[in-house]
């Protein structure tokens, strides 16, 4: 966040969750977060070749274009960028294939031509969430995994090359329900990188696009409760591009735990959800102006409630609000602290009952090894509206008054438009 930025989800992410708003979903999914298996894409491809649900293979993808233009301040004003993804993804369910219960393969392919949107604005945060570094054209076989459900549902493992933020401080990861006019598709359509990967994990939380070869291990006692375990190639923070390279296990490795809760509230039984997680990065690191430390750690928080129920017993339409937190003690990462939280909006639109708009604040406290100003905040709304198909549209307005790549630049204002299509 994903599904970054995240990393991560990524768009993608928000993308197959609202095409299971459609109509695509239809059976009740767990009510347990830490149980869900994200899948990308709508599946549509692998249904017009011939692969029904009950054939165990499930072929889908997505693309993403945007344009975007920086209208003031920042580093370059007045200038344009765009971002093209494509990715294409392959599960293949071993249990409906030759019976072999709990057990799920996948291969992604992942392709990516983009531009330095973020650093024409200034922005440390990033206010979109597709480029990130360099290089910004690459070919990359994004995962290829092998997951297996144990002891009746209760423990997962996941190995192989992943997305690591899909499983670990998911601010958007949908919030699951069995009732499915109570499931919260997304918490938002924000497109900025914080809403993926939290600021005070970027440069060490393995995501978009650089996924990293590794275990998570989930146990899940009962449908409220999880506990997350994962151990990743660290080499992330060495700078090394670990999306666009093999497993590669030496003193740089990435450990993390993360622990959750949902519930249901009142009457109407909105759901909410909240969880923690800690984290620890070893190895030899170094940061500009040659700062160095041996390892890092860092803590963070994210949650969301539905706030609001339109339609009770019917849809998902109304309101759902989201916050994060998180804090580091590193000397080379950009960002130390950080806080951020928005509001979504849901089926609120006359006739346009498929559509959802928001608005999010992110603000990130900046390492003062590397940067002279001493914080970025950043400012979003956003628009998605339903085409036809599987095709949406998105336009998000960013407002950041203090680019933090330089004291001296002012404030940015900058518009994105982008097209969603799932396959």
């Amino acid at each position: 966040m994903k599904w970054m930025l995240f990393l991560t989800i990524i768009d993608l992410m928000l993308g197959s969750q609202l095409a299971a708003l459609e109509g695509t979903m239809e059976s009740s999914i767990s009510s347990n977060p830490g149980a869900i298996n994200i899948e990308l894409g709508s599946g549509a491809l692998g249904r017009a070749l011939g692969f029904d649900k009950e054939s165990g293979i499930r072929l889908g993808g997505v693309w993403i274009g945007d344009i975007n233009y920086l209208y003031c301040g920042g580093v370059k004003p007045k200038s344009w960028s765009g971002n093209d993804l494509f990715e294409l993804s392959l599960d293949l369910d071993a249990e409906k294939i030759s019976c072999w219960k709990g057990a799920l393969f996948n291969v992604t392919f992942l392709q990516f031509n983009g531009n330095p949107t973020n650093a024409k604005a200034g922005s440390i945060q990033g206010y979109n969430s597709l480029p990130g570094p360099p290089p910004l054209d690459r070919s990359e076989l994004y995962q290829i995994w092998y997951r297996q459900e144990l002891f009746d549902k209760k423990l997962i493992f996941r190995i192989g090359k992943s997305i690591p933020s899909d499983d670990f401080n998911n601010v958007i990861k949908p919030i699951p329900v069995q009732d499915e006019s109570l499931i919260i598709a997304a918490t938002t359509g924000l497109i900025y990188t914080p809403v993926f990967v939290n600021p005070t994990l970027l440069g060490v939380l393995p995501g978009y696009y650089n996924s990293a070869y590794g275990v998570c291990t989930t146990w899940i006692p009962n449908k409220s409760f999880y506990t997350s375990l994962g151990i990743y190639d660290g080499n992330l923070a060495a700078g090394k591009q670990t999306g666009l390279r093999g497993p590669e296990f030496n003193s740089y490795h990435f450990d993390i735990i993360e622990m959750g809760f949902d519930w249901e509230l009142g009457k109407d039984k909105m759901p909410g959800n909240i969880g923690v997680g800690a984290w620890d990065q070893l190895g030899k690191l170094t940061g500009p102006n040659n700062t160095k430390e041996k390892g890092t750690q860092g803590l963070y928080l994210f949650g969301a409630q539905r706030l609001w129920r339109r339609h009770p017993g019917v849809d998902n339409s109304g309101i759902v609000g989201f916050y994060q937190a998180g804090i580091n003690n590193s000397k080379t990462l950009p960002m130390n602290q950080n806080l951020g939280c928005g509001l979504t909006f849901y089926g609120l639109m006359p006739c346009r009952s498929k559509d959802s708009f928001g608005w999010g604040a992110i603000w990130s406290k900046l390492n003062h090894r590397q940067f002279e100003r001493w914080s970025e905040f950043m400012l979003q709304g956003y628009y998605q509206a339903y085409l036809f198909g599987d095709v949406f549209f998105l336009t998000a307005l960013s407002y950041i008054p203090n680019p933090g790549a330089d004291k001296h630049l002012k404030g940015a204002w900058a518009s994105t438009a982008r097209i969603i299509a799932l396959f």
